[in-house]
């Protein structure tokens, strides 16, 4: 594969795989030889079930290079550490954006390091194409001997298009609304997560929600990209053909009326307002105050939504209307984001599902196919995947992430989680992660997505009509793959 496409492929992975935004502008054959050519001392065969409730099997020594671009394996990496005292840990975290550059050119240029690399779900193929990861079926490894340990989804998300283990995920990431239980009683009389899931059975239903919380003051998103999960439970392409359901249409629909009939915060995603309004009231801005606030060049914006302490120091010029936000759509990993920013809200939240069945992220861990220290390398993909101990150090350590053990899920089943209202959050998350249709994700999604989101923006802000802004969306399409059957 030329550099030059391999490096597009990667970078465009970096998003959400087949999440379009409600149009928010913000928004070589791999190697087999040399498995046991390591400087380690391995501790297990991957098939010695009796070793995988143990944090520590035999005493391991070496050394292990790990390039993530998700803090966490620091983490990971340094608990591997200290309970192997003859294993030196080197983890080296790196930015999303140039993650994919950075392992191309040390992998495509023959390094012997990083031993362990990571992706994101669609990261995954264009990286096993390019030969980076280690076949985890055959032996030593025989990955496969451990199918059903891990929530079916994410063990496929780590498998190639031949069903081959490449890596593994220590989390599952299904999507869910959470929202206010004291906003829920007060409108809708009930803050009971069934209920209230009721109240986002659909697109169409949505929407009603949202204008019934707009006539008793609320807001029902912070912004209309908080549906961003939910935006279809179909695939793209289906047999070659580009496939567009009635459900892309009416998600469309639901966007540019939250956007056009005022029904959110125009709070973006990850901008200080956003993030305030977990918390209580926040200024509601308009479309084009969100998006048209910006400083002469060399000149700070007179408002910038991104610098918290640069919005709250102006926002009183640019708004003088303010409400309570009801919901955020998010993965499981949301319970941290928003545990970092409740207080007075603490207690307050339930989470509930969506429309469909969705997904967001996840770290998958694998060994590079050119690693010299590949035993040791598979040690630490089961510490941190397969290893019980591990799981509940993880959830302790985490302070609430959902791992994707299973029997680490069973066991904490019945928790309750007191920012959540006492409500199971792990057996709500495993329940979603089992409706997750991995098969309908494809290598189209991102592309194609992206082409919808810019269709849905023209739409919503007035720069095109509907017909106009598809019949754009299909030659975006067509350009991108003319080999699909694309069907007007």
């Amino acid at each position: 594969m030329k550099l030059k496409k391999l490096t597009a492929l990667l970078l465009a992975g970096l998003m959400a795989l087949s999440l379009v935004a409600c149009g928010d502008d913000n928004t070589n054959t791999p190697a087999t030889s040399g498995a046991n050519d390591n400087n380690t001392t391995p501790a297990t065969t991957p098939a010695d079930d009796d070793a995988q409730g143990d944090e520590t099997t035999a005493e391991l020594s070496g050394k292990l290079v790990i390039w993530t671009l998700a803090d966490d394996l620091q983490d990971f990496g340094d608990r591997f550490e200290e309970l192997n005292p003859g294993v030196e840990v080197e983890t080296t975290v790196i930015a999303p954006a140039d993650y994919p550059t950075k392992v191309e050119a040390a992998l495509l240029g023959g390094a012997k390091e990083p031993d362990i690399i990571v992706a994101e779900p669609q990261m995954i193929e264009s990286m096993v194409d390019a030969g980076f990861f280690e076949d985890l079926n055959q032996a030593p490894y025989n990955a496969q001997d451990y199918a059903g340990q891990i929530v079916d989804y994410v063990w496929e998300v780590g498998q190639d298009r031949d069903g081959i283990q490449r890596a593994i995920s220590y989390q599952i990431t299904p999507a869910g609304f959470y929202y206010r239980r004291d906003i829920a009683k007060e409108v809708f009389g009930t803050d009971d997560p069934a209920e209230i899931g009721k109240l986002f059975a659909d697109y169409a239903t949505i929407l009603e929600t949202g204008k019934t919380l707009k006539e008793k003051g609320y807001r029902i998103f912070a912004s209309d990209a908080e549906t961003n999960y939910f935006s279809g439970d179909s695939a793209w392409v289906i047999d070659g053909k580009l496939n567009i359901d009635q459900s892309r249409y009416d998600y469309m629909d639901m966007c540019v009326a939250l956007y056009q009939q005022d029904l959110t915060a125009y709070a973006a995603q990850w901008t200080a307002p956003w993030y305030q309004a977990m918390d209580g009231e926040v200024p509601i801005l308009t479309a084009d105050v969100m998006w048209g606030v910006w400083g002469e060049e060399g000149e700070d914006a007179p408002l910038d939504v991104w610098d918290e302490e640069n919005f709250n120091a102006n926002v009183e010029n640019f708004s003088s209307e303010s409400a309570e936000v009801f919901a955020y759509g998010l993965p499981a990993w949301g319970v941290l984001t928003m545990k970092e920013h409740v207080e007075a809200t603490r207690g307050q939240w339930g989470v509930c599902e969506g429309p469909a069945y969705g997904f967001g992220g996840g770290t998958f861990i694998g060994i590079s196919s050119q690693s010299a220290r590949k035993d040791l390398a598979w040690e630490f993909v089961k510490f941190c995947t397969l290893n019980e101990e591990t799981a509940e150090w993880w959830i302790e350590f985490s302070d609430g992430d959902t791992v994707s053990l299973l029997s680490a899920l069973e066991k904490h089943a019945n928790d309750t989680n007191e920012v959540y209202g006492g409500q199971a959050l792990y057996s709500f998350w495993l329940e979603q992660a089992e409706g997750i249709d991995y098969s309908k994700v494809t290598m189209y999604d991102k592309a194609i997505g992206d082409a919808w989101g810019n269709a849905i923006t023209a739409v919503k802000q007035g720069e095109k009509s509907k017909e106009e802004a598809i019949n754009e969306f299909y030659d975006a399409v067509a350009a991108t793959y003319p080999d699909l059957i694309i069907e007007r």
